[in-house]
């Protein structure tokens, strides 16, 4: 009797369409999920390269050349001089003025903003409740104001015939030209600097107050701990993270101080109010784009190196 052997299996069809890997696999949910975002990233991603990332890593480039604004139609043929520019910057005496000043400004600024900033969200905090928006918007209103109208308003305050100095003279004592002055000037600048930046950390601060849990100051009052003992033991530490915050934000904004230079007083008198900001603004409008980028990215090292001095000082144990 003849043996009959079943017919092997036709191999299965591995379906190479839409919707399916490389090799025939179907692609996964996550695969189809990943490309779909690389696809909606794709546009910034391009743009950030145009507009960022190549300028970026140009400027670092150039800080290491002797570029100027006359090399601009002859781009490969300027000469790399190493850390020439960085050396120079150091031997600049305006550049050591502007970080003097830069660094002052950050040391006088941060305290005495953050202090104003944490007192007023305090007291709006615990203080003031049917009114607190509109506290909230007034104090606020400055951050979005234009620089321009902010700056017409404060030199008609800071002038020797303003409101500051009559204000003064009412009590017998004679102010000085604020914005003339080399010993008022920047101080004058900060203070303008302070009451246009409080806002924006009263409104952070404040939001950081309303998470403190209010179980623990009930827990705390039962202990007979008064108002002080409770803000420096409780509060203040549940508001690290939000300190940290503030102090970065400012720390970054403060060694960029320009605006206020620029529209108030031009770096004068005697670049008494000249920023690394302004001096470097002023090396581009001289056509030393090399000298230029080698300053920003000197205050680039300071904003990174600040950065990470607050994060570990600031940061919380866990």
């Amino acid at each position: 009797m003849a043996s009959t052997t079943a017919p092997a299996p036709a191999p299965e069809r591995r379906d190479t369409g839409p919707g399916h890997g490389p090799g025939g696999g179907p692609m996964t949910e996550r695969r189809r999920t990943t490309l779909a975002a690389w696809l909606f990233a794709l546009p910034f991603m391009l743009v950030f390269a145009v507009f960022a990332l190549v300028p970026l890593v140009s400027s670092f480039v150039m800080s290491f050349t002797d570029f100027r604004s006359t090399d601009v139609q002859t781009p490969f043929d300027v000469d790399f001089v190493g850390l020439q520019q960085y050396t120079a910057l150091f031997e600049d005496p305006q550049f050591r003025k502007s970080m003097v000043n830069t660094a002052y400004v950050v040391v006088l600024g941060i305290p005495v903003t953050m202090a104003v900033a944490l007192a007023l969200a305090v007291a709006l905090n615990n203080g003031i409740t049917r009114f607190r928006t509109v506290f909230r918007v007034g104090f606020y209103t400055p951050v979005v104001t234009s620089i321009v109208a902010v700056s017409v308003v404060w030199r008609f305050v800071l002038q020797p015939d303003g409101m500051l100095n009559t204000l003064l003279g009412r009590f017998g004592i004679g102010g000085p030209d604020w914005l003339h002055s080399t010993t008022w000037a920047l101080p004058s600048l900060i203070v303008m600097t302070v009451w246009r930046n409080m806002g924006t950390l009263m409104v952070i601060f404040l939001a950081g107050l309303q998470t403190v849990p209010a179980e623990v100051r009930e827990a705390a009052v039962m202990d007979g701990a008064n108002a002080w003992q409770r803000f420096r033991r409780i509060t203040l530490p549940l508001l690290r993270p939000t300190l940290l915050l503030g102090a970065v934000m400012l720390s970054v904004g403060y060694l960029q101080f320009f605006e206020e230079s620029f529209v108030m007083t031009q770096g004068g008198p005697l670049d008494s109010t000249l920023s690394v900001g302004y001096f470097t603004y002023n090396q581009f409008g001289f056509g030393k784009y090399g000298y230029a980028s080698a300053a920003s990215y000197v205050l680039f090292a300071v904003i990174a190196a600040l950065s990470v001095l607050q994060f570990r000082l600031l940061r919380t144990k866990d």
